[in-house]
């Protein structure tokens, strides 16, 4: 016999809500469909006629009664009318060791051929920032094997730092070689939007041997761009598991600029106004929330570099000019300089905030001395070009004169050459005693 009220607390229990919508409108990226029981970050699946496997897409918003998605794949067989499952979950990846080494995609999955390895947890993709009074203030330097930032730019521990430059001047180069050399216990790096081609040219000549301690996440050009967009929180997820090992993880991102592009693109689909340059304000909220997932905690630290591909070399565009003032500092890569000497750094237009914190009162006056002998030679360099300047005529401009082939071998660096700190530290300072 049945107990009745067994039976009434049952039916009481029960979820009678609706978890199936139907497609009404596919625009550009957009998909639009009816909305029960829905939610913003939730994954729903579209289901294709003719056995096509459902395609996963995105809840990114609502507008007049209905959910706008966003796929992670092409749509190619979808149509009106076709199933909308709400599945009531959020993008969860799969972290752990096991993943030190390998290639995955926007989604955290495989793309090399090693297998599907075993994960230790599952994190959300898009996470709360720390709180800042729970964050330790950044004390300790961050070696990362290339002369030029280590000595007059040095990046500290939990630092966050931009590489603004313009297409075509060596940002991958720069940031295999800090890969390969970086004091870091883990490297996580995230190609967003790169061409397909330029993928294993990274993995295998620019990051090399600095791949075993590496994990790469990887959205191609031809992806949609909730895919290119979510591959920023993947990886930022994937490096707070290991700093929640208590590990200082380097995280790379190539580049903060095309995540931007991603989000204006999901912006506009779904109606959002531009504001500067096309870009909509989703995109100066989103920035921040990414960039402030990175820093130190009470157990390990993020490192944060972020390369900027500025349009025209200007670095005052919307995203460069929103980058710098966000992150702790900013290093900028010049193509005249690029046209003598590798790696491209303008010393001068570069800064690191935290450097006076992370190193010695004797390394800070030998880099001081460094940027005001490069700043009096530049100063001075066209008289000295057409011959105009005449030695003696000023003692600050003869020292920069002579010491200018040190310093140009002393910023200039072969991306096999090592750069240990310690050497660093003691070649400028016999520069700037001089």
């Amino acid at each position: 016999m049945i107990d009745v009220n067994i039976a009434r607390n049952k039916i009481a229990a029960l979820d009678t809500r609706r978890y199936t919508g139907r497609v009404v409108k596919i625009v550009g990226l957009a998909v639009e469909a009816t909305a029960p029981s829905a939610r913003i970050g939730d994954i729903v699946t579209i289901h294709r006629p003719r056995g096509d496997k459902p395609v996963e897409a995105e809840i990114v918003g609502f507008r007049d009664g209905l959910a706008q998605l966003m796929p992670y794949g092409a749509l190619d067989g979808a149509g009106l009318g076709c199933a909308v499952r709400y599945t009531d979950r959020t993008l969860m990846i799969p972290v752990g060791e096991a993943f030190l080494g390998r290639v995955l995609n926007a989604l955290g999955q495989p793309m090399d051929d090693g297998g599907v390895p075993d994960p230790s947890a599952h994190y959300p993709a898009d996470s709360e920032p720390r709180n800042p009074l729970k964050r330790d203030r950044i004390h300790d330097a961050m070696p990362l094997g290339v002369r030029a930032i280590d000595g007059t730019l040095t990046v500290g521990v939990g630092q966050r730092i931009g590489i603004f430059a313009g297409s075509g001047v060596g940002k991958s180069t720069l940031l295999g070689m800090m890969a390969r050399r970086a004091s870091a216990d883990v490297n996580v790096i995230v190609l967003i939007g790169e061409r397909g081609r330029e993928v294993l040219d990274f993995v295998e000549r620019d990051l090399g041997e600095g791949l075993a301690k590496s994990v790469l996440i990887v959205a191609t050009s031809d992806q949609p761009a909730l895919l290119r967009l979510k591959s920023a929180l993947v990886g930022t997820a994937m490096a707070e598991y290991f700093r929640d090992q208590g590990k200082n993880v380097l995280l790379m991102m190539d580049s903060l600029t095309r995540f931007a592009m991603a989000q204006r693109e999901i912006g506009m689909a779904g109606g959002e106004p531009p504001v500067s340059r096309g870009y909509p304000p989703s995109v100066y909220t989103m920035m921040p929330r990414l960039l402030e997932r990175a820093g130190t905690s009470d157990k390990g630290s993020i490192t944060g570099i972020y390369t900027v591909l500025v349009e025209g070399d200007d670095l005052n565009e919307p995203v460069a000019d929103t980058a710098r003032g966000i992150l702790d500092g900013h290093i900028v890569l010049s193509r005249q300089i690029a046209n003598t000497r590798y790696p491209p750094i303008d010393v001068l237009g570069s800064v690191s905030r935290v450097m006076p914190d992370v190193v010695t009162e004797e390394h800070m006056e030998a880099a001081r001395e460094m940027r005001s002998m490069i700043a009096t030679y530049g100063e001075a360099e066209d008289l000295i070009n057409i011959g105009a300047y005449k030695e003696g005529a000023n003692a600050d401009i003869d020292r920069a004169v002579r010491l200018r082939p040190k310093i140009t071998e002393f910023l200039r660096q072969g991306a096999t050459e090592e750069a240990a700190f310690d050497d660093t530290l003691t070649r400028l300072q016999q520069i700037a005693g001089e």
